[in-house]
């Protein structure tokens, strides 16, 4: 069932301490992670191992013994990559002539294999079609070179927001992104619309036919019985969710929906919970959407993680849950995502208590389209230009800064002392300490530092008398803030660029 409808305590729901509650099945600790290093401490980096692709879009790997990764590049052809021999230079599956491309969000976009692919031969392809863009989804039979169009939804007025993300969830069911149809601030109004599968994720049965469809509805779709809905809706009030993922170990789903200007966002669903309403274009993000569509009684779920531009995001790539054995001792269950234009790596964990630890703890190359994982579950990214694929590793590197928070609350307004302690080998000259407040606060005076404030991302930089930190030296600032309800001091800071501990 959705949560109560967000009211104005909700809109100040923390940015990034995301303490608003998930079902109990979504915000339960990962497997051992009791006993694995704080998000700060890890450090993601990336090896590329292949060149020369155009314009990847998605990765697969089948299940069949072979190791291969199957890449979708953007004007329609299916790549193999081995980590024995490389990237084939002969294309899997070639759809050009099928595909529309035209504009830089259409063309191949996604592929899921089923679980029985090593027997079938069957794949699954999102893409946009010719002639006229509409979002497609097909069923390809590998040994007989056949496409067979399954489900087309028309998308002619805009040739952006796509989606094309494709997935089997833990029930066998295929699930199928698909953007609000284009164009800027919603103006279809798809998000909020049953009776449109633009701004959705659908729930589909492909592995038999009902009746004239080539596919099956499943019989618990949450709108099956709505007059006027699709029955394909799974899950509503997405802007341009471009990709998703299940967590293979609880079932759990995560959502990287692309904002419009002000937000990113993350959510993270509990197995099973479908006919949600996760808000576009009535809210992006925590915030309420000028000129959004909003409807009376209407009930909303919040995003689990947010970040605004000023962080120099531009479109959230929503990711993976790491499950691999390479590294389950550092991060088994840590959710990773980064942005297409920060780089930024993103590691999310569940805290047990109904909110997320979160961290920074890397770079990803430039323009990361899609976080894919082999069969064992190790990662691997695509970027978009030049056209690269890389392996993704992780370590723990025992960050080289803490910042201790001290805070007296009144009214509406907070005070916040923080003493960042040089836990290092060497001198900090000069620093810049980053950090996001929650939503709704506003810095009003500052000391012992030179502050500045782009929403809610507040940039510190040293004084001319405290620039210098010796190893085990510390030095401290502070902020007094106006709040409209939340009080909460910032939950992470990155020093010059590194990750920082956060106590208490």
């Amino acid at each position: 069932m959705p949560r109560s409808r967000w009211t104005g305590p909700f809109l100040l729901a923390l940015l990034l301490t995301l303490l608003a509650p998930l079902p109990a099945a979504a915000s339960q600790p990962a497997p051992g992670a009791g006993a694995q290093p704080p998000l700060p401490s890890l450090k993601a980096t990336t090896t590329q191992v292949a060149f020369g692709l155009r314009r990847p879009t998605a990765i697969a790997a089948p299940d069949d013994g072979t190791d291969r990764l199957f890449i979708t590049e953007k004007p329609g052809t299916v790549r193999v990559y081995h980590p024995d021999t490389g990237l084939a230079q002969t294309p899997l599956i070639d759809l050009t002539s099928a595909i529309d491309e035209s504009g830089n969000e259409r063309g191949l976009l996604g592929i899921a294999l089923p679980p029985d692919f090593a027997t079938s031969q069957d794949l699954y392809l999102a893409y946009t079609a010719l002639p006229d863009g509409a979002v497609t989804l097909a069923r390809y039979r590998l040994d007989e070179s056949r496409l067979e169009v399954l489900l087309s939804q028309p998308h002619t007025e805009f040739n952006n927001h796509n989606g094309g993300q494709l997935a089997f969830g833990p029930d066998g069911n295929l699930y199928w992104s698909i953007g609000d149809g284009g164009g800027s601030a919603d103006p279809l109004r798809a998000g909020q619309r049953l009776d449109t599968l633009l701004g959705k994720i659908l729930r589909v049965d492909v592995s038999r036919s009902c009746g004239p469809l080539p596919y099956c509805v499943p019989e618990d779709n949450p709108f099956v019985d709505t007059p006027g809905a699709r029955d394909e809706i799974w899950l509503y009030g997405l802007r341009n969710p471009w990709r998703f993922s299940f967590d293979s170990a609880d079932g759990s789903m995560w959502i990287g929906d692309v904002g419009q200007g002000r937000w990113e966002e993350i959510n993270h669903l509990a197995r099973g919970q479908g006919g949600l309403n996760l808000g576009w274009s009535c809210y992006e993000g925590l915030e309420r959407f000028t000129g959004g569509d909003c409807r009376p009684g209407e009930e909303y779920t919040e995003p689990v993680f947010t970040y605004s531009p000023y962080t120099g995001g531009c479109s959230v790539i929503g990711g993976q849950v790491y499950r691999g054995r390479e590294h389950a001792d550092l991060l088994d269950g840590v959710y990773i995502a980064t942005d297409y234009c920060s780089s930024t790596v993103w590691a999310l964990r569940p805290d047990g208590s109904g909110g997320y630890e979160e961290a920074e703890i890397g770079q990803m190359p430039t323009q990361v389209t899609n976080i894919g994982t082999t069969v064992d579950g190790e990662f691997y990214v695509v970027n978009d230009l030049p056209g690269g694929l890389h392996r993704v590793s992780f370590a723990q590197e025992e960050p080289t800064c803490r910042v201790d928070r001290a805070v007296e609350r009144w009214g509406t307004g907070t005070k916040v002392e923080l003493t960042v302690t040089n836990t290092g080998s060497a001198p900090v000259n000069g620093w810049t300490l980053r950090f996001p407040l929650p939503l709704g606060q506003t810095i009003v005076s500052d000391w012992n530092t030179d502050l500045t404030q782009l929403a809610n991302v507040v940039t510190a930089t040293s004084a001319s008398y405290n620039s210098a930190i010796a190893p085990g030296a510390a030095v401290t600032l502070g902020y007094v803030a106006q709040h409209t309800g939340d009080a909460a001091p910032p939950p992470r800071f990155m020093l010059n660029g590194d990750a920082c501990a956060v106590g208490r």
